[in-house]
């Protein structure tokens, strides 16, 4: 369905409503409801040695945000792999990327109300650069400060309004430090951009699944790591009083992949160091990532 064709180095190609275009040329109406009113949502899917990691739990977390807001689906799961799959083939060959997708209602007149008769869904798709975390941020861990989280309560929605997350973010970089832990009436729910564990025991927990906290996709291999570490993996609400005094702390999302808190509010969290847990995961993260090397990509 889609013809993918090559970028040029420093203008990438990206997708536009059915077009492939250099990203400087790539736009949308200034009517478009997701640049008046936030009104959509995303999806960012890691890529590892040109193959997509764990693409079809992003796309089905795509299909969730787009039925709780009553966007119409544009796309056929084929259709949304051959995209994808066309879109790295249009970029320079690199070792790590990741793509971003968007979907928006579309464009219509400035009303609050969903446009009726519906429009056409704005899709937006590109391929970016991906670091991922280095061996200092793995061994040494990152530090963390809590917060009340303000945001809205539908957290579970991957909606591209994203200013509570953004506020939190810049919390972070104000006390200098890499993340925050955000708490919602002294229950944790997560980071400005990541799913928040916690180890307690040698058992791993993690928030609920339910409208506080975004299901991301690592809810589904966390829980899979653990059962081949032998480790129980446990979802309930966690207290702010057993998250300070827990063994480890652990965060993880897709371009951050699993990195160890060892630090919160100026606080060691359990010796102040990656904990065994950690490792055990870290590990068995890396073996699921290293299995990808040498796969071939297809549409």
């Amino acid at each position: 369905m889609f013809e993918a064709i090559q970028g040029v180095d420093g203008d990438p190609i990206v997708y536009v409503n059915g077009d492939h275009v250099p990203l400087s040329k790539a736009g949308i109406s200034v009517l478009d409801r997701g640049f008046i009113f936030g009104d959509g949502i995303y999806e960012v899917v890691p890529v590892y040695w040109q193959q997509p990691f764990r693409m079809q739990e992003h796309l089905d977390r795509l299909d969730r945000s787009l039925a709780k807001i009553e966007i119409a689906q544009p796309f056929t799961r084929e259709q949304w792999q051959h995209l994808i799959v066309d879109l790295l083939a249009a970029q320079p060959k690199r070792d790590h990327a990741m793509v971003y997708i968007q979907v928006t209602r579309g464009v219509a007149k400035r009303d609050h109300a969903f446009p009726n008769p519906p429009v056409k869904p704005t899709v937006f798709a590109m391929v970016a650069p991906m670091t991922p975390p280095g061996d200092s941020l793995r061994s040494q861990g990152v530090r963390a400060v809590s917060m009340e989280d303000m945001r809205w309560l539908h957290c579970d929605i991957k909606s591209v309004s994203l200013l509570g997350n953004v506020l939190a973010k810049q919390a972070a970089i104000k006390a200098g430090v890499d993340e925050v832990i955000q708490f919602r009436s002294d229950i944790l729910t997560e980071g400005a951009a990541c799913n928040v564990w916690m180890v307690e025991g040698g058992k791993v927990y993690g928030a609920p699944k339910d409208n506080r906290v975004l299901e991301g996709i690592r809810y589904g291999l966390f829980q899979e790591l653990c059962e081949r570490c032998g480790l129980d993996f446990v979802l309930e609400p966690v207290s702010r009083d057993r998250v300070i005094r827990a063994d480890e702390l652990m965060v993880s999302s897709a371009t951050r992949e699993v990195l160890p808190v060892v630090e919160l509010d100026g606080k060691p969290i359990g010796q102040g160091k990656p904990g065994p847990v950690y490792g055990r995961l870290r590990q068995a993260y890396d073996d699921c990532l290293s299995a990808l090397r040498g796969l071939e990509v297809s549409s």
